[in-house]
């Protein structure tokens, strides 16, 4: 079936080639169909072939069909012949989707012939159509336009139109009327017919030109809301036209302004920063017009991004930053007159790194060619890498919500850009990105957004076609597809990106695809090899596209793909074209003509020539420097996209160079060449515009106006003003000047008395003529006649500190009835409407000190002058003036400079290249250029005082013109500070060489004698002449001169020192014209200590050669009240010798340790038997040394004061002790010696003294009291004081209470038992232990006894008792008791013993008797 045709024309016949043709390639596919053996079921397979006209080619395939179908659905009904054409074809086309019949060959020829012939058709009869319709508007215009040349009645060609204003604001109303003969015009607000001389100069101005009517409403109020109609009327007839206007009051107030400029923020990565801005009015209730934007992108609150509005601020605050978050902010505020505007750049600097030296972050992680399974990552690399190039990147990657990121893949190299495989089909994914040096891996990127695994060309392959408000027909390429079992292979095998590491290889699905999901398998062949081998991958590959990772260089590879599905795998496609990795991509060149600008005076402007990178080119990265310096430092971290920069937070006044690098995926390119050091300082510009115009004076016709400067002056100095007036009853301006006036006062003269009239001025830098001003108010011009004087102008507030400023003005032109006699200042507070008197009585001068304000707060200031008559208008309001100190203020420098002259410097780098440096004395003009001579330089200026003297004193003061912020100082020059100015000048005048330290004498080791001196560094032609006794000297074998001007010292050093050189030491020192004489006299006293010094120090040496004592003899006294001396020798061997004396007797018990040198005597107690003279020598062949200790006098002394100082600080506490006598307190201590250390007792704090009842002694080791006999009296503290020494040291103790009775109970006990041990019978001496006798002889044994009563006495032999018979005799003669034995035998031998008792008590004395033989020796015998 053909598509239908015009019922006019005929068929057109088919083309037999063709025909041939597709039989040809349906034979072909029928026997690839038997090769296989498949029984493969599908759709046609047969190219269908296009047909080209000679208008256009087309190809339509069967959802093109469909698409036409739907949209003849949705059409809106016609019934031209084309409407009917077009639904005929839809209604086959829906009947051939229905059947799915199948075509070939002549049927697919004759529908798409029949299809081109109507399209033809139709374009010729559109063609036609509009043809006739361009026709038809040509006559309609010249019928109109014969009959406009005809009388007739007014028309309105352009209505008016209606407004919606600010208030404050002008609004022009305007029309076009048509008429013949041209009609009156009247203009009506509401019903009142407008005439504007009934209303103020000025308020209303209607102008009539060959039928545009105007209406201008200037300066309009809420009372100015209205509709306005304008009436026409000639003789044919009359018309009219009304519009409304709406007068809205402004959202802010009466004018909205920012009262604060948005500053460059130099934030850091993963850090908060804010952006501020203050308003005038308040802001709470007008958020939803405020639009803060980043690179001409509207930003809104979220998560990270904070807007908030207070009063009258607007803050947009960033919790959490990254280096995307880079660029250029600005808000946009609608106002009255248009919308206001500020911007700032935002730099997010580098966090710090974890470790030390590794890059900065990535940034701009991006996700490309998203498909089923795999994607393209890119991103932007970092522009600091702290001086380590990077060597690969490091991608993480996080699925869905997890928030864990795993590693993913290294991308080695520094190319950025990777292909990531293995994702999974429908899960969502985010990556970051690190980079790696050979210092450590960055800090990782921001996360890229979140994707989405699918089909790339999902959205293509389904199309919605919306109708009937809300109803859509959606159309899938889906539904299209034939029932296909194997599926054909892919076509179109090639490599889409080849890269350093991996190549990309692309293929297209088989046509037709089939329902079923497809996968593929590569496979890959060496050239020249003649095989293929299967590529693995480690996950099936879904979407026709694969990355091949693992290639080698230097290789070529072909490739070809099988297509797999649920029913098998088809054939191989065709192999691809050679295909082999490529080299390292190079990064782009850096840009070229890289040229730096002032801009302001913080920053410099930036342009260079675009580098030709295409869309590679990912922007620039710029690094700056100090000039001098060579260390680049980063200025932005974000790519830029354009070729100018402006380069904020720079230092004014100092010279910086730039650099600018290419970025791409490639990396970081070159460094482009550096700029030439440019100064920062502000650009010169055209000025703003003036503002605030004041009438100075009025006379019959004639004005004086003056304004204040522009507030931006533009980078240079102000040549003049050009002024403007306007007379309210005209409807033009004319200039008053045709030469710039250089003054803000100017007169203007031929004026019209009575008449009002406002000005408005430009004024005039070396850039050009500035901003034109608004009109000024309306000043009516009538002479002044009133007796107070006019206002003073040019106020100005200037040294504005913390708390204080300085006011200056003009006096006033017109002076009134007499002249002025003061002024009276008033300050308010800015937001308040009250006005302040600050002094109490007028100011006679035009200057005044304004102090005691409050820091942070503004303020406004206004002057009136006074005369007889009283005050006078106020001056015109200063700007408001914020009081603090500015950190960068700049003061006067008072000094004195190199050739001694007193001078007063001012620097200001910040001030414009044409300004000028004005000096004022007690703000009364300059100085005197008889006292002062005023020098200029780049940026400062400096007075210097010709003769200083009382005259000079005074406040100075200097004002840098043209600047656009306050640039002044001044400085009170007092007579104490002129004094030390003067004396300081008068040391630089007459140079002295300054002496740091004067002539020294230090002994040198060989016991040389070293003579020197110092003073500051001196130059390399400084002279030194040294006179000895009115003699120069010079060096000599004996005496050696040094002289070091770099260190300023001077040295003498005498080998010898003898009687000839004694005498006087003199440096003469010149270097230029500084000059220093310093004398050193060694004469009498001291030059003969220093020879004995000298002496000794040489002996010393001489001694050093061989063994000597490092440490000398010297005494110590140890915690144990051990006093130890000490020695310790050097320079030893193993033959030296070490002896010990005392009292010149060597000390065998001396100590001596080879090893360490040292020597010891231990003294465990010293007494008075350790007296005398101690020495130590050591010798061997080399020499020897002695060292002596005499401990006979003030060191003895010492060592039992240090005895005593020890012991008095080891004393126990006081302890109480019960004794037969009394009560005993005691302390021990470790040692006590009577002569050195002193005791006192104190019984509540009264002193005691030894006597009949108190007792005080002392021993080696203890300290006591004895109280004899104690009573109740005895109770309370008792205090011993050890005095050692000029050292003291207390112990107290309270004997009462429980203690003395405890003590008194002891006594008593130990009485009663002395009692007991005095009346005890004893053997109180006389026998001997042992005792030996020979037989026959006679033994007699006597011993003394007591006891009382008188005891018993019983002598024992072998503990038996002795019978006394025979040859045993006692005899009791008084106390003695003697036994005695005649004839003794060997039986006598044995132990004796004499028991003695009384009711006290007993005892027993014994004996040890032995008997020898006649001619024996006796035997020792030994006690029992």
């Amino acid at each position: 079936m053909t598509l239908p045709h015009n019922p006019g024309g005929g068929g057109e016949p088919q083309n037999p080639q063709a025909v041939q043709v597709h039989r040809l390639e349906h034979r072909r596919e029928e026997e690839q169909k038997e090769q296989r053996q498949h029984s493969l079921h599908m759709g046609s397979s047969v190219r269908r072939r296009t047909f080209r006209s000679s208008e256009e080619e087309h190809q339509f395939s069967a959802a093109d069909y469909a698409l036409a179908a739907a949209l003849a659905l949705t059409a809106s009904s016609e019934l031209t012949w084309e409407a009917r054409l077009r639904r005929q074809t839809s209604a086959v086309e829906l009947e051939e989707r229905g059947q799915k019949r199948v075509r070939f060959a002549n049927a697919w020829e004759r529908a798409e012939a029949g299809y081109l012939r109507t399209h033809r058709l139709l374009r010729q009869r559109r063609d036609r159509r509009a043809l006739r319709q361009r026709t038809e508007e040509k006559i309609r215009e010249a019928k109109e336009l014969r009959e406009l040349c005809a009388g007739r009645g007014p028309w309105f060609w352009i209505p008016l139109r209606s407004h919606a204003v600010w208030e404050h604001t002008t609004v022009l109303l305007t029309c076009t009327v048509q008429g013949s003969p041209p009609p009156q015009v009247t203009w009506y607000k509401g019903d009142v017919p407008i005439d504007p001389r009934l209303f103020p100069a000025g308020k209303y101005h209607i102008t009539n030109n060959y039928g545009l009517l105007a209406l201008e409403i200037r300066r309009c109020t809420m009372e100015d809301s209205a509709t306005y109609t304008v009436k026409v009327k000639n003789a044919y007839g009359q018309a009219s036209s009304f519009a409304k206007v709406l007068v809205r009051r402004a959202m802010f107030g009466p004018s909205v302004d920012f009262t604060s400029v948005l500053r460059p923020v130099f934030a850091r990565e993963k850090e908060p920063f804010s952006l501020s801005c203050l308003f005038s009015d308040d802001v709470s209730d007008a958020e939803q017009n405020i639009q803060w934007f980043r690179d001409g992108r509207a930003l809104r609150s979220s998560r990270r991004w904070q807007i908030l509005y207070a009063d009258r601020q607007a803050s947009l605050k960033v919790t959490c930053a990254y280096k995307e978050d880079e660029g250029l902010y600005s808000i946009r505020v609608p106002s009255a007159t248009g919308p206001r505007e500020q911007s700032a750049y935002v730099f997010v600097r580098d966090a710090a790194a974890e470790t030390p030296g590794a890059p900065g972050s990535p940034l701009n992680v991006r996700c490309l060619e998203v498909n089923r399974d795999c994607l393209i990552l890119t991103w932007a690399p970092p522009s600091d890498t702290r001086g380590n190039p990077i060597t690969g990147y490091a991608i993480e990657l996080c699925q869905g919500d997890s928030e864990e990121w795993v590693p993913c893949h290294e991308a080695p190299g520094s190319t950025c850009r990777c292909p990531i495989q293995g994702l999974l089909e429908g899960q969502s994914y985010r990556f970051r990105v690190r980079a790696i040096s050979k210092a450590g891996s960055s800090l990782p990127s921001k996360a890229s957004e979140v994707v989405v695994m699918g089909p790339r060309d999902a959205v293509h392959r389904k199309t919605e076609i919306p109708f009937d408000l809300g109803s859509k027909i959606t159309i899938s390429m889906d539904d299209f597809e034939d029932a296909v079992t194997i599926p054909l292979p892919p076509t179109n095998v090639h490599a889409s990106e080849i890269r350093e590491a991996y190549v990309i290889l692309s293929w297209e699905e088989p046509r037709p695809r089939g329902k079923a999901p497809l996968t593929y398998a590569l496979e890959k062949s060496v050239i020249g090899s003649g095989t293929w081998e299967t590529i693995s991958s480690e996950t099936p590959v879904k979407s026709p596209r694969f990355a091949l990772l693992n290639l080698e260089k230097g290789k070529s590879y072909v490739f070809r793909v099988r297509a797999m599905n649920q029913y098998g795998i088809s054939d191989p496609s065709e192999p691809s074209e050679p295909i082999a990795l490529r080299g390292k991509k190079a990064t782009l060149p850096p840009p070229a003509q890289v040229q730096a600008f002032r801009d302001t005076q913080t920053s410099v402007s930036l342009t260079w020539d675009p580098v030709d990178g295409g869309a590679e080119l990912l922007g620039y990265y710029i690094y700056s420097r100090e000039a001098g310096s060579s260390e680049w430092q980063t200025v932005n971290n974000k790519p830029i996209q354009g070729s100018r920069f402006t380069v904020p937070g720079l230092r004014t006044g100092k010279e910086y160079e730039f650099c600018v690098r290419s970025v791409s995926e490639a990396g970081v390119g070159d460094s482009s060449a550096p700029t030439e050091p440019i100064r920062v300082k502000q650009a010169l510009a055209t000025p703003s515009a003036p503002y605030d115009f004041a009438l100075l004076h009025c006379g019959k016709n004639e004005m004086v106006i003056g304004w204040k400067p522009p507030k931006r002056r533009g980078g240079g100095k102000i040549l003049g003003y050009f002024l403007d007036q306007h007379d309210s009853e005209e409807p033009d301006w004319h200039p008053v000047n045709q030469q710039p006036v250089p003054s803000r006062v100017c007169k203007v003269s031929d004026l019209h008395e009575g008449h009002f009239y406002e000005f408005r001025a430009r004024a005039v830098n070396w850039a050009g003529v500035g901003e034109l001003s608004a009109p000024s108010s309306l000043f009516e011009c009538k002479e002044w006649t009133m007796p107070q004087p006019g206002p003073p102008y040019d106020v100005q507030a200037s040294e504005v500190r913390a708390t204080s400023l300085m006011l200056q003005w003009e006096p006033p032109i017109y002076t009134g009835a007499g002249p002025v006699t003061g002024y009276c200042i008033s300050v308010q507070e800015e937001g308040s409407e009250e006005w302040k008197q600050i002094t109490p009585h007028p100011v006679s001068a035009t200057h005044f000190r304004v102090s005691d304000l409050q820091t942070g707060k503004k303020y406004v200031f206004q002057v009136q002058a006074m005369n007889s008559a009283g005050l006078g208008q106020p001056s015109m309001p200063t700007d408001p003036v914020l009081l603090e100190d500015k950190p960068d203020a700049h003061e006067i420098e008072v000094g004195v400079d190199e050739e001694g002259q007193i001078y007063m410097a001012f620097e200001a780098p910040e001030a414009p290249d044409d300004s000028e440096f004005q000096w004022s004395k007690d703000y009364k003009g300059p100085p005197d250029p008889q006292r002062v001579k005023v020098e200029d330089g780049v940026n400062k200026s400096k007075i210097i005082l010709k003769e200083p003297d009382l005259q000079d004193l005074g406040t100075y003061s200097v004002t840098v013109t043209d600047a656009d912020e306050d640039i002044s100082a001044s400085h009170t020059l007092t007579e104490e500070e002129l004094d030390k100015l003067k004396k300081l000048s008068h040391e630089i005048r007459n140079p002295v060489i300054k002496l740091i330290s004067g002539w020294n004498i230090d002994i040198l080791e060989r016991g040389e004698v070293r003579l020197w001196l110092e003073v500051e560094k001196l130059s390399p032609a400084a002279e030194l002449h040294l006179i000895f006794n009115e003699k120069e000297i010079f060096s000599s074998p004996n005496r050696t001169i040094n002289f070091d001007r770099e260190k300023g010292l001077v040295e003498v050093i005498i080998q010898q020192l003898t009687e000839d050189d004694k005498g006087s030491y003199t440096a003469q020192l010149q270097d230029g014209k500084a000059k220093n004489q310093i004398t050193l006299a060694l004469v009498d006293d001291d030059f003969d200590q220093l020879l004995r010094k000298a002496d000794a120090k040489r002996k010393d040496w001489k001694r050093k050669q061989g063994p000597y004592f490092q440490e000398p003899l010297q005494w110590k006294v140890t915690e144990d009240c051990q006093v130890l001396l000490t020695c310790k020798v050097t320079n030893t061997k193993k033959e030296t010798r070490f002896q010990w004396f005392f009292r010149k007797r060597e000390v065998p018990d001396g100590q001596y340790d080879p090893q360490t040198g040292e020597g010891l005597i231990r003294i465990e107690e010293l007494s008075k038997e350790d007296k005398g003279i101690y020495r130590a020598e050591v010798s061997d062949d080399r020499g020897e040394d002695d060292t002596i200790l005499d401990l006979t006098g003030e060191d003895l002394d010492a060592i039992f004061t240090e005895l005593g100082r020890i012991s008095a600080l080891s004393a126990t506490p006081l302890k109480i002790q019960g004794t037969e006598e009394g009560i005993r307190i005691f302390s021990k201590v470790k040692y006590y010696n009577v002569d050195y250390m002193k005791t006192t007792w104190f019984h509540k704090d009264k002193r005691l003294e030894s006597g009949d009842r108190f007792r005080a002694g002392t021993t080696l080791d203890e300290i006591w009291l004895h109280i004899l006999d104690p009573k109740d009296s005895d109770k309370g503290k008792y205090t011993l004081e050890i005095a050692a020494g000029k050292e003291a040291r207390q112990l107290s103790v309270d004997l009462s209470g429980q203690a003395f009775d405890d003590a008194l109970a002891e006594h008593q006990r130990l009485k009663a038992l002395a009692i007991i041990e005095k009346n005890r019978a004893k053997v109180v001496r006389g026998l001997p232990d042992v005792a030996t006798i020979m037989e026959d002889k006679t033994l007699c044994l006597t011993c003394v006894i007591s006891g009382d009563p008188a005891p018993e006495i019983f002598w024992l032999k072998n503990d038996q008792p002795v019978n006394f018979l025979d040859r045993y005799r006692m005899d009791v003669r008084g106390t003695e008791v003697t036994i005695t034995i005649e004839k003794v035998t060997s039986e006598d031998s044995g132990r004796y013993g004499v028991f003695v008792k009384n009711k006290y008590g007993s005892e027993t004395g014994q004996v040890t008797i032995s008997v020898f033989k006649h001619g024996d020796e006796p035997k020792e015998l030994k006690k029992m």
